[in-house]
């Protein structure tokens, strides 16, 4: 009899026995009549034979053993249950990996490089002097940071020059990315300038505080049409003594000031599809709650992923503190509520009010909350491939007036 072992036999272990008696063969076929798997039995002498079976069997091995005349000793013992018995047994050895975990632990939490890329050097010095007063800077703990979100928030609050910064941990660094602020010089606001139009469209309000008006209300205007000019003409009186008095024209160049809103008009093209889908929560929920630390998180409530087929899920994260101090550990609450797609058609009247409304908000989303959306008319509508093609006119009241500087040396 001889069976070969396999790759399950060594995680669950095995032992090698020694039965000795007459026939000692027999023992072996006995145990294999009563599902104790056997392998590698091999006859020594005619009242010795030794073969191989399973830790989990040793129990029932022993009940069969008890009722025949045969002798049994173990003389081997195989497998990872065995190895790690004996790798617990050498206490240096352990404690040696027990303590370099821990040290590895340790290290893995620290930051040891900070690498600021993107800006110039001074700017570089002054987010490498902020970060330090936010306490990120190598040899400090990961766990006392504030979130990467937070970082660079608070970096783009407290450095006027950073127009944009994007902070990244990769393990054991920080990454940080920065953009810096281009700053135009404002006019300034005693310097002589016109007033021009920005854009066509017709004349509805003006108000001047300061020029001389060159358009009325009503009055059509093409982009850089001159509406205020900050030149004035002043009247100088002389007194001649041969003739009478002698008038001088003398122009003044002032900053205009003026409130100027027009009628304009943009055409605006879009497609709407008939067949659209949405999403929808059905109102189904469960929630989920880890325990973390650093980037490990734990389980700890709802192990099981919920039985939808779309997930939305919310995940907030709370602190845990002790006293006045902040612990290095969180609860993260993740709430997974189940949605669906709903598939839904529109007629084409349908599709063409949802057209409009999308034109409109793009336009106010481009010119500003203070324009004012007056009409919207169809010019234009086709249907192609279950697709509403829309050509608006959309007519807007806005302010269109420009800076023009006055250049005194013409």
């Amino acid at each position: 009899m001889k069976k070969f072992r396999n790759g399950s036999d060594n995680i669950a272990g095995y032992v090698t026995i020694l039965v000795k008696g007459t026939a000692p063969e027999l023992f072996f076929q006995k145990c294999a009549s009563e599902g104790i798997r056997v392998w590698d039995v091999k006859k020594n002498d005619k009242e010795s034979c030794e073969g191989n079976i399973r830790l989990s069997d040793i129990k029932k091995m022993k009940t069969i053993r008890r009722k025949t005349i045969y002798k049994v000793s173990f003389i081997g013992r195989n497998g990872y249950p065995f190895l790690i018995s004996r790798f617990f047994r050498k206490k240096p050895l352990v404690i040696g990996l027990i303590f370099s975990f821990l040290l590895f632990l340790l290290l893995s939490n620290i930051i040891w490089e900070v690498k600021i890329t993107g800006v110039p050097k001074d700017i570089e010095e002054k987010i490498d002097k902020q970060l330090t007063s936010y306490g990120v800077h190598p040899g400090a703990w990961l766990f006392s940071l504030k979130t990467p979100t937070e970082i660079q928030q608070k970096l783009i609050e407290d450095i006027p020059e950073l127009l944009w910064a994007g902070v990244d941990q990769k393990g054991t660094t920080f990454y940080l990315e920065g953009v810096e602020k281009i700053i135009v010089q404002e006019a300034d606001p005693k310097q002589p300038r016109n007033l021009v139009a920005s854009k066509k469209g017709v004349i509805t309000k003006m108000y001047v505080s300061k020029g001389t008006p060159m358009v009325k209300v009503n009055d059509y205007v093409e982009p850089g049409d001159i509406l205020v000019s900050g030149s004035l003409q002043n009247i100088e009186e002389s007194n001649s003594e041969e003739k009478d008095e002698e008038e001088k024209q003398v122009v003044e160049h002032i900053a205009a000031e003026a409130e100027i809103t027009a009628n304009t008009w943009y055409e605006v093209s879009l497609t709407v599809p008939l067949e659209y889908n949405y999403e929808q929560l059905t109102g189904n929920v469960e929630k989920k709650f880890y325990l973390k630390t650093g980037n490990f998180q734990l389980p700890i409530w709802g192990f099981k992923e919920p039985p939808y087929e779309d997930i939305h899920r919310e995940i907030t994260e709370n602190k845990l503190n002790f006293l006045k101090w902040e612990l290095p550990v969180s609860i993260i609450e993740t709430v997974l509520s189940e949605k669906q797609y709903i598939a839904e058609e529109r007629t084409k009247e349908e599709a063409i009010e949802a057209g409009i409304e999308q034109a409109v908000i793009k336009l106010k989303q481009e010119l500003g909350p203070d324009a004012k959306i007056l009409s919207e008319k169809v010019l234009h509508e086709t249907i192609e491939r279950g697709k509403v093609k829309l050509s608006l006119y959309v007519s807007v009241e806005e302010n269109i007036v420009k800076l023009a500087p006055i250049n005194q040396g013409d």
